[in-house]
């Protein structure tokens, strides 16, 4: 299966602030604040919805094409993206804006204060999906991320128009999507992924309720954390698959979400079913608890076979091992 993955490509700016952020602040005078904050270190990392979904498809042995707008700063996470695997031919380059960037500082009790700047997301609207589809000789599935809002539901609907199989991923777009953008997403997408938030958000959103949503997509799937994930269609008994526990310390809960997705949509593209596909989704996650960053982690067959096993049972992960052969 040729998988496309639609969405943002970002780099991420994390700062520790060594105290509370509560503490510089003045109760009386937060209407006008003008602070500045030291910080003791900054970690740049690659990031972006679809990269790191694309990321994980790559480890996982597929060869995804990554479709999104970054700047002409892209050139070093491209390279990063293509020795794991991803093809980012389709990826448009700006002339003027640079990659998206996310800014965050976060203080001893976890706060954090965070600025997003879309960049050259603004220009993913620009992108003729058909005809970097029918250059790329096509796709399978295509997978509609988090993105410039209008971005995403034309590419919803050009799926739509196409006939090619497509997963809804709103995320935290959800937010900003108007009510027919949202509506527009649901649009007969073979599966749509939400976390539990998201699923109430989304029917807020649409002025839908939940069987009415489920009357447009072949499948929800909806991660819950550490309580796993499940997995809902009409007329269907809900399918709950737990968590896979992660070994280590959790380092950061960033990006589990899009490895989860990336799991999950490698086991549909080996023709395993819906709860191997949520099985594997929860493994590889585990591992990313496990890591700083959304793009730094490695996946190994025996490390992802044992933890399968220790969370479903030998027979749970039998048809999983064979596809896992390539991984070292």
């Amino acid at each position: 299966m040729r998988i496309a993955v639609t969405g943002s490509i970002a780099k991420d700016h994390l700062m520790s602030f060594p105290h509370r952020f509560a503490d510089r602040l003045i109760a009386e005078r937060l209407d006008r604040i003008s602070l500045s904050l030291l910080t003791d270190d900054l970690e740049i990392r690659y990031g972006g919805v679809a990269a790191n979904i694309a990321f994980g498809l790559g480890s996982l042995g597929l060869a995804p094409l990554l479709v999104g707008a970054a700047g002409a700063d892209f050139a070093d996470q491209e390279i990063w993206l293509k020795e794991h695997g991803v093809d980012t031919a389709g990826v448009r380059i700006s002339d003027t804006l640079h990659t998206a960037r996310f800014v965050c500082a976060t203080d001893t009790e976890q706060n954090q204060i965070g600025f997003f700047y879309a960049g050259a997301m603004a220009e993913a609207r620009d992108i003729d999906l058909p005809g970097l589809l029918d250059r790329a000789g096509g796709a399978d599935l295509v997978v509609v991320s988090p993105d410039d809002p209008d971005a995403m539901v034309r590419h919803a609907r050009e799926c739509a128009r196409l006939g090619v199989p497509f997963v809804a991923d709103p995320s935290q777009q959800l937010a900003r999507l108007e009510r027919d953008q949202a509506r527009a997403l649901l649009d007969s997408p073979c599966h749509l992924f939400t976390n539990e938030y998201e699923a109430l958000l989304i029917q807020e959103r649409t002025g839908w309720t939940e069987q009415q949503v489920l009357g447009r997509v072949g499948s929800w799937i909806t991660t819950q954390g550490a309580g796993g994930s499940r997995i809902a269609r009409v007329g269907r008994t809900t399918t709950h698959v737990p968590a896979v526990p992660a070994r280590a310390e959790v380092v950061d809960p960033t990006g589990a979400g899009d490895a989860y997705r990336a799991g999950f949509l490698a086991a549909l593209a080996w023709g395993l079913d819906l709860a191997e596909g949520a099985r594997l989704g929860s493994a590889v996650a585990s591992v990313v608890l496990e890591t700083r960053g959304t793009q730094t982690y490695a996946l190994r067959a025996d490390d992802l076979l044992d933890r399968l096993g220790t969370a479903y049972g030998a027979g749970a992960v039998r048809r999983i091992i064979p596809r896992l052969g390539a991984l070292s």
